[in-house]
């Protein structure tokens, strides 16, 4: 059981948090897999950097991984009161979500299993 009063575990919770700015998307239809690709093309970059590289890469995540990074831009500038040309990218990760379990009809009667799988998404910034 913990020592001392419930405000003062708070106050010592709280001064462990983590304070860079971030943003996360939970639930995404993306695997896993797919969204790494992306987020290992982003990682370590200045976010005007990383901002053109998701413009134009081809993939479906990048654009979902774009409004993220805009969203933790929003954050870093509203919230931390962080300048938009010092911010880069220092971690991005993706972890399993639920996965959606399908039936597709096959021949003689048999029946396959569809897994529709989902990821959260993280993206936290820091100041350089």
């Amino acid at each position: 059981m913990a020592k001392g009063h419930r405000s003062q575990i708070k106050r010592e919770r709280n001064a462990n948090k983590d304070t860079r700015p971030s943003a996360k998307l939970s639930y995404a239809r993306i695997p896993v897999q797919k969204a790494c690709f992306v987020l290992d093309a982003i990682r370590g970059k200045d976010v005007e950097t990383a901002l053109a590289v998701l413009e134009y890469n081809p993939r479906y995540a990048s654009g979902v991984v774009k409004k993220l990074l805009e969203s933790a831009i929003a954050n870093a500038e509203n919230n931390n009161g962080m300048k938009r040309e010092n911010l880069f990218v220092a971690e991005c990760y993706a972890s399993e979500g639920p996965t959606m379990k399908r039936i597709r009809a096959r021949a003689q009667g048999r029946a396959y299993r569809i897994l529709k799988r989902m990821s959260h998404i993280t993206v936290v910034l820091d100041e350089r």
